[in-house]
């Protein structure tokens, strides 16, 4: 049997194949916490991802489903797909993470409290936002 482009079967090495690297989760996070929804605010990020980048990382999203793209040119808008609001609970996991680990955590207290004691009551409500979104485009 031939393989595909995919290095193994293995479900961690398909979800780092269709996100895994530090530029794409940024992105994610940009549209599922910050309301981005444009080149030019995804460039305007805190990290300052290199124009080059950040155009290969929407192009991977894309393909991958996690994204789609409205538009073109300066109109173009970008929003996750429902494969791409499946990682919210990833997403909310990490914060989480980050928060209990990071002294420096730039982490919103009262959203890591929800999301520590109140983590269905968040997922959903944010999940009705984000499908809402997605459903509007």
């Amino acid at each position: 049997m031939k393989r595909t482009d995919r290095r193994s079967d293995c479900p961690t090495n398909f979800a780092l194949q269709a996100f895994g690297d530090s530029w794409s989760l940024l992105v994610v996070r940009d549209l599922m916490f910050k309301g981005k929804r444009s080149f030019v605010e995804f460039a305007a990020s805190d990290e300052h991802i290199a124009t080059n980048i950040l155009t290969d990382r929407l192009f991977t999203l894309r393909r991958s489903g996690i994204i789609r793209r409205d538009g073109t040119g300066r109109a173009t808008r970008y929003s996750l797909t429902a494969k791409g609001v499946d990682l919210l609970p990833l997403m909310i996991e990490m914060i989480v993470w980050a928060a209990r680990h990071d002294g420096r955590s730039a982490a919103p207290g009262a959203f890591v409290r929800r999301a520590t004691r109140a983590r269905a009551e968040l997922l959903a409500e944010m999940r009705a936002r984000l499908v809402l979104e997605h459903a509007a485009r």
